[in-house]
């Protein structure tokens, strides 16, 4: 009997690894605006949703780094749902701290951007399985804003 039941969870286990999942991509990080404390970006992530039915997102969890170190860290609760056979794009508005971007002079004094490292990680609820997380990771450079964009 535990010979069965263990064949029965292998069944399982490999019929649920070999579906179809969502999958991400980061298209594009831009940068969306300035305050007095922050400067905030957009990363467009599109999702493809291989599934006829909707899925609902649970959460995006985000972390952006640069020169090896962590500038802005987020969640975005509840972002909507993935549409049915075909594409979402996604919007995640990054936040990062002025006082941040002082402490990337050396990276930021060269050319007046900041190379990034930006890993999504999107908490998705697939009926049957329950949560799964797509995990996306993306490098590029992003400009700073200049002393136009501020007067525009």
């Amino acid at each position: 009997m535990a010979g069965l039941l263990e064949q029965a969870k292998q069944f399982v286990s490999d019929t649920v690894a070999s579906m179809a999942k969502p999958e991400a991509t980061v298209t594009d990080v831009d940068l969306k605006g300035i305050d007095l404390g922050s400067v905030t970006y957009n990363a467009k992530v599109n999702v493809s949703n291989p599934y006829s039915t909707p899925i609902p997102i649970g959460e995006i969890r985000y972390v952006l780094k640069s020169s090896g170190s962590v500038i802005a860290t987020g969640t975005v609760p509840d972002p909507g749902s993935l549409k049915g056979n075909g594409d979402t794009l996604l919007d995640v508005e990054i936040k990062v701290p002025h006082s941040v971007l002082v402490s990337l002079v050396k990276d930021i004094a060269v050319d007046w951007d900041i190379d990034y490292e930006l890993q999504v990680n999107l908490v998705v609820d697939l009926p049957l399985i329950g949560d799964i997380s797509i995990p996306v990771t993306s490098k590029g450079e992003v400009k700073l804003p200049s002393l136009t964009d501020f007067f525009t």
